[in-house]
Formats: C-alpha cells, structure tokens, sequence
C-alpha cells in the first residue's frame, strides 16, 4: 500500500451538497483512480496514473480531477484514454478540461474526454492555435494566468520554461505542476521551446509562494516543495557553469559542449542533452556572458 495523508474536509454546504469524502493523497506514482476520492465541493484533487508514451521514467502521466470550488470538477491533462480515468471521470463528473502544456503525453485525450462529458475546453489565452494542433480540438474558451479559471475558484500560475505556455493549478491540495518539477531527478529544458531564464525564474517563484505540495504529472507528490525547488536550482546552476566552462576552454559547437560539460555517458539521450545545453548558452548569451551565433558559442 502507498502511503497516504488523509484530510476530512469541514462541510460547509447545504444538506444537498453534504456528501464529503476523505481526501488520500498518494505518497507514489498513482495507479489506480480508487487511491484518492474528492467532494466536487470543494478544490479537493484525484490523481489518476495514466500509461502513456512518455520520456518519464515513470511511463506514466497522471491526470487530475479538481473541485473547482463550485459544484463542478476540472479535468487536468488527460494524456490518453483508460478504465482508471473512465471511471473516475463519470464517477465525479468533468465540467472543464485544461491543460497544464501541450506535449503530447498531457494532450492525448483532451478531444475525446471533451466529446464523452460535454466539458468546457480552455486554453491559454494567445495560444488557441497551437492548442488545437496538439490536441485536434479548439478552445471553447480562454483563461490568463495571475486570475482564476473563469467560473472557478482555482487560480493559474505563470510556470513557463519547461514549454512557452506551460502553467500551473493553485487547489486546496497542492499546486498541479504538470512538468515543472519532479520529486527525484529533472526536467527538460531544451531548446528550441525551452527556456532556462523562465525555467528558473518559475522555480524561484514557486519557491517564494511556498505551497503546502506539488502534485506532478510525473512521479510521485512533493511534500516539501522548497527543498526540490531548491535542489532543481543547485542542479541548473551546476550544469550552467560546467557548460560555461566548456565555453571557455574553447568548445563552440553543441556537441562538443556536450561532451565537455556532462561527466558521464549520454549517448542514449544526447538529443535531450544537446537540447538543454543549447538552451543554457542561449540563456548566457541573452545575459551577456557569452556569444551565440545559433551554431557556435565563444
């Protein structure tokens, strides 16, 4: 069994909206819809593990269902279809789907989870067109980070880097961070959709707002989200300052950089590793402590 944290929530509604549940927080990866329940009355969160094709180790991206504050549940990057999902979608019902970012292990089933419950679909304010390529449906609306979701009680964060667009979900149970951080190991940052100064500008601003945890799409939840926003920072600067040191001994060209700036092997996910250390020389060089030319760094 997983470990688990188990809140009851005070029923503060009328007779006909008493029906609360205990809230059980998995500790791991979720496998099963049944490890945590939620009231739709309150901002209360179930995390759904979905199998999909992914670069986590996990094999995994996990969906959330939120109680928006109102009577309505908010669907959160539903990667693909499965019985797990199926089941706690008609279960408590879906009224929004969102999306953290469109990388296509979040995106899988938006069309089809939107087709099944008739769920409003919302986007990204300025980014309707690239939503509707990655997920083959268009936004019925629109949401801007800094306010609530419209119709709800759930604030969206501004979490880019890790993608232009990327955002997070503020709940009664921890902030949904799709793939900003990850109880153990990191996340990509590669260029050319990745950004380093938004990247650690985000983790520093998640740090500043100190939430209670962080609910992942991959992994496991953070119950002490400073600390690993901490160790993702001490992790970026570390890698920074081996790839500005490559620089100076004279390696321009990425791949090169690459082999100067990581100690071990990374034949078997170079691509990532040459998109990350093209994304901190960009990030150098907008900070004016190097020169890139889109090809060679000096």
């Amino acid at each position: 069994m997983p470990a688990t944290t188990c809140r009851t929530h005070e029923n503060r509604f009328t007779a006909s909206h008493t029906e609360w549940r205990c809230v059980r927080i998995s500790q791991q990866s979720p496998s099963r819809a049944d490890t945590v329940a939620v009231s739709p009355f309150s901002r209360s969160v179930v995390r759904v593990g979905v199998e999909v094709e992914t670069r986590a180790p996990t094999g995994q991206t996990t969906a959330h269902l939120v109680g928006t504050g109102r009577g309505e549940t908010l669907l959160v990057d539903p990667a693909d279809r499965s019985d797990s999902l199926d089941t706690a979608v008609d279960e408590h019902g879906v009224e929004h789907v969102a999306v953290t970012h469109h990388h296509p292990d979040h995106v899988g089933a938006v069309a089809a989870y939107a087709e099944r419950t008739g769920a409003t679909v919302w986007a990204r304010t300025g980014r309707a067109g690239p939503f509707q390529s990655a997920t083959g449906v268009a936004p019925d609306r629109e949401f801007q980070p800094g306010q609530r979701l419209p119709g709800t009680e759930i604030p969206v964060v501004d979490t880019p880097g890790h993608t232009p667009e990327h955002v997070a979900f503020v709940t009664g149970d921890g902030w949904l961070t799709g793939d900003l951080a990850v109880a153990e190991g990191s996340v990509v940052v590669g260029a050319p959709e990745g950004d380093m100064r938004a990247y650690l500008s985000s983790l520093r601003r998640v740090h500043a707002s100190n939430p209670a945890r962080l609910l992942p799409a991959h992994g496991p939840v953070i119950d002490d989200p400073r600390a690993v926003c901490e160790r993702l920072l001490r992790h970026r600067r570390h890698r920074e300052r081996r790839v500005l040191a490559a620089v100076r001994d004279g390696h321009e060209r990425p791949d090169a950089i690459v082999r100067a700036a990581y100690d071990k092997n990374v034949s078997e996910v170079f691509g990532l590793a040459r998109a990350t250390v093209i994304a901190h020389v960009e990030k150098l060089a907008v900070e004016g402590r190097l020169a890139w030319n889109g090809e060679r760094a000096q």
